[in-house]
């Protein structure tokens, strides 16, 4: 007997295009992030932190997800997050004290080329190594940093008090180190779990 294969969903699905946008989003921010207009930075990131959000959703719900789209999709949240954290390095070193230096931007990029670079290699050879918990918290990390460096920006560029700078400073800080800890430890986790699958037999 004859067996039907499944229709593949469309690439152009979707799902592909809200991650195509947030593409285009990214280098509308970065563009943003060099003019320093932080309120228009804090809204298209917030747009594209929700267009993140709904092509998951979507894919999921429509059962529209596909090999492009699992691909497609962490690669341009990395050029998002990474790109802010590298555009903003220069306003960040400038500023007394310091609240963003080479050597923090160093380990976010390095964390998600080399675990990027993990993940393709193990998936290729049939082992699973999608995102856990932490690696979730990490990225929630990241963006809730990159939302209070905007709005700590925008109120420094505001009349808002002396106080309620300092205070959003000490937030934006807090986020900032918060994340950086779990850029690290997810990290470790990852290359944890990438040295036992390494070791079974499935992948020797």
């Amino acid at each position: 007997m004859a067996t039907i294969t499944p229709p593949r969903p469309p690439v152009l699905n979707l799902p592909n295009q809200l991650t195509g946008a947030r593409f285009a989003l990214a280098l509308v921010l970065f563009s943003l992030i060099h003019w320093e207009s932080w309120l228009w930075a804090i809204a298209v990131f917030a747009l594209a932190a929700v267009t993140d959000w709904l092509d998951g959703y979507l894919a999921r719900k429509q059962g529209l997800t596909s090999t492009l789209g699992r691909n497609l999709d962490p690669l341009v949240d990395k050029v998002l997050i990474c790109g802010a954290y590298i555009f903003l390095l220069p306003r960040g070193v400038k500023d007394d004290p310091a609240w963003l230096v080479p050597w923090m931007v160093t380990v976010i990029v390095a964390r998600e080329l080399i675990i990027t670079s993990l993940r393709s290699f193990l998936e290729n050879r049939g082992a699973t190594f999608g995102a856990d918990w932490l690696g979730k918290l990490k990225m929630g990390l990241q963006c809730a940093a990159l939302f209070g460096i905007f709005v700590s920006l925008h109120l420094e560029t505001t009349s808002f008090s002396n106080n309620a700078v300092w205070l959003f400073a000490t937030i934006r800080d807090g986020l900032i180190w918060a994340m950086l800890a779990a850029t690290v430890l997810s990290g470790l986790q990852y290359l944890i779990r990438a040295a036992l699958l390494l070791k079974t037999d499935t992948l020797a």
